[in-house]
């Protein structure tokens, strides 16, 4: 087979949302927006359920409704898009709850859908999502009085923990909430690992749960290993690849692996990029192409049948940086060609 395996760790995933629910002196939900971040909310979402997740948050309302279908009635799905226009159907029929972001959705979630669950984001400094402190104060009676079931506000820096934004934000999140009876929502991953004054009374991890950093201590959940094609000698002076990007300066071993940037490893790694045959690095020689990438596998004494891009050996968030970007964009870029067996539930 050149199908190569995308192997995600269910036990693993459970783990990491325990660990991060044992630092939250709060609730724990779950963000699963993005397919589970490209992992597959079929399998993804259940696990967190009987590892005890009873909230989820998703992006739109049709990832919410999909959710549903999988999850079956209970758990709050929290979507953070709101209430966009075409959506009361599916809020009802799914029973999401809206993260309200404006008074125009106020007035659309009110007349379409009248004592229907919601919630409301603020905009605390980010200047993504959410109202603004002067239009909260103009509509908090009124939003008020339809009884929210959460408020939540979201963190631009909180990876970096000495980031002056987050205590910056902090404070305008608590002069926007403080004194109000009502659930309230600052921190995602790294909200949770600035401590206690930023877990209020629901956290909602998600890259942590996954393996990503910010949380250090995550255990691996995704481990994909490529099946090695072809392994040709080549002799000094020949070259690997499209544009002869690569010339051996030495006789050497290259394998062809079946992946490419098809399947979400993306061309600017190229240059700095390795995979693991056992305990031996092997480099990437030229460049990334769309089905195929050759790697140096002379330091081995044997053919190898595959070579692991992710795993024990390195995150997401190491392949990530090879290529300049967060382990976020690796995880939901991972291709449909994967064969993906979920182990450890």
């Amino acid at each position: 087979m050149a199908q190569a395996r995308l192997t995600i760790d269910l036990g693993a995933l459970c783990a990491n949302w325990s660990a991060l629910a044992g630092k939250s002196r709060a609730e724990t939900g779950a963000v699963v927006k993005a397919n589970a971040y490209g992992l597959g909310i079929d399998a993804i979402a259940p696990a967190l359920a009987q590892a005890g997740a009873r909230r989820f948050f998703v992006a739109v309302a049709e990832e919410g409704a999909a959710l549903r279908r999988v999850l079956g009635p209970g758990p709050e799905i929290n979507v953070f898009s709101g209430h966009m226009a075409g959506d009361a159907a599916l809020i009802r029929e799914a029973g999401l709850t809206p993260m309200i972001n404006s008074i125009d959705q106020m007035l659309r979630h009110v007349e379409s859908l009248p004592g229907h669950p919601f919630g409301i984001q603020l905009d605390s400094g980010m200047n993504r999502l959410g109202m603004e402190p002067a239009e909260w104060s103009a509509l908090r009676d009124i939003a008020l009085a339809q009884n929210p079931t959460l408020l939540m506000s979201h963190l631009a820096c909180a990876d970096e923990p000495t980031h002056a934004m987050n205590p910056r934000q902090l404070g305008a999140f608590r002069a926007m909430t403080d004194g109000l009876d009502v659930p309230r929502a600052l921190s995602a991953t790294g909200g949770i690992l600035l401590g206690p004054e930023y877990h209020f009374d629901v956290t909602r991890p998600g890259i942590g749960l996954y393996g990503g950093l910010p949380f250090v201590d995550a255990r691996p959940v995704v481990t994909l290993s490529i099946p090695v094609i072809q392994v040709r000698e080549i002799e000094p002076g020949e070259t690997v690849g499209y544009g002869n990007s690569f010339t051996a300066p030495a006789p050497m071993r290259v394998a062809t692996i079946a992946s490419g940037y098809a399947d979400g490893i993306l061309r600017a790694m190229g240059p700095n990029a390795q995979l693991w045959a056992g305990e031996t690095r092997c480099k990437v020689l030229g460049r990334i192409s769309m089905d195929l990438i050759g790697v140096d596998v002379t330091a081995l004494d044997h053919e190898p049948d595959a070579l692991e891009l992710l795993g024990q050996h390195q995150s997401v968030d190491t392949v990530a940086e090879w290529a300049g970007t967060i382990g976020y964009e690796i995880l939901t870029s991972l291709g449909n060609r994967y064969a993906r067996e979920y182990v450890g539930a």
